[in-house]
């Protein structure tokens, strides 16, 4: 692919510009976040490598064709010969992450995060990216990520596997002191008055893998908590639990339908991750 063509696509969507809330050129994640920025709420800044982009750089027919026979080693394999719009990207980290900071580069697939299915878990999510170079290999790799068997098989069953757009968020890394997930009702007891806080001290995708087993908070609608489980020093205060419960409130309201929620607290200050439907209820 060459960076010319990508460039004038605009290769790089900051979430405060317009065109990254289309899902169809940010992906379920991307464009989510960049709601939320334009609504004011506080999410780390970052951009999206919009969809096209993956597109542009393989053979599209060759991947499709690889895709529709379920040949996921050999569509990864495509993939990872491809190559991103270096210098948009290296600009755009270069901008964001000026002293070569810290960022997390997330995969964003263009049907994730629908009605219809949820495809969290089924790409891949990187931390911690530090410099040019790993920025733009991780870009590939989550590209990559979206032709896993396991992303495959789901998509075969949930999505479609003609689709073959992937749209990747590159965003400010956080080192909170707190962190965890918001789920806007109770999605077990399917408890619309009630809220689940979950909350773990360092960074929240401790709980996604299991490290660590966060503290459970049930809370109604004024942030009250009416039942929790503390696994050791309680990690989050009555005001930081009103506080995610107003702001997961809000985004609930501005989506539409219950969200599940990751956030972060670092420096007293309360960031918002990521929104997402909840598909479950």
């Amino acid at each position: 692919m060459s960076q010319g063509r990508a460039t004038q696509q605009q290769a790089i969507l900051w979430f405060d510009e317009a065109a990254c809330s289309d899902v169809h050129q940010a992906g379920g994640k991307g464009a989510s976040l960049a709601a939320m920025t334009a609504r004011g709420l506080p999410v780390p800044p970052g951009f999206v490598i919009p969809a096209f982009v993956l597109e542009q750089a393989v053979d599209r027919e060759r991947l499709l064709a690889l895709v529709l026979e379920q040949r996921h080693a050999e569509a990864q394999a495509l993939v990872r010969q491809a190559e991103p719009p270096r210098e948009a990207i290296v600009a755009a980290y270069e901008r964001l992450a000026p002293d070569h900071g810290r960022v997390a580069v997330r995969s964003s697939a263009c049907a994730e995060d629908s009605e219809a299915a949820s495809y969290a878990g089924q790409q891949e999510t990187y931390l911690n990216v530090s410099g040019p170079d790993e920025v733009c290999r991780r870009v590939v790799d989550c590209w990559a990520s979206f032709f896993s068997e396991r992303a495959l098989f789901y998509r075969a069953r949930k999505g479609s596997l003609h689709d073959l757009r992937m749209a990747v968020v590159v965003q400010k890394m956080l080192q909170p002191e707190k962190a965890g997930v918001l789920f806007t009702v109770d999605p077990v007891n399917r408890r619309r008055d009630r809220l689940i806080i979950e909350a773990v001290f360092g960074l929240g995708e401790q709980i996604v893998s299991g490290e660590v087993t966060p503290d459970h908070y049930v809370v109604d609608r004024a942030g009250n908590v009416k039942r929790e489980q503390i696994v050791a020093q309680r990690v989050l205060t009555e005001e930081e639990i009103r506080r995610l419960t107003g702001l997961g409130l809000q985004l609930m309201e501005m989506f539409g339908q219950p969200q599940d929620i990751e956030w972060a607290i670092e420096g007293g200050q309360l960031y918002l991750l990521q929104s997402r439907p909840i598909t479950t209820l």
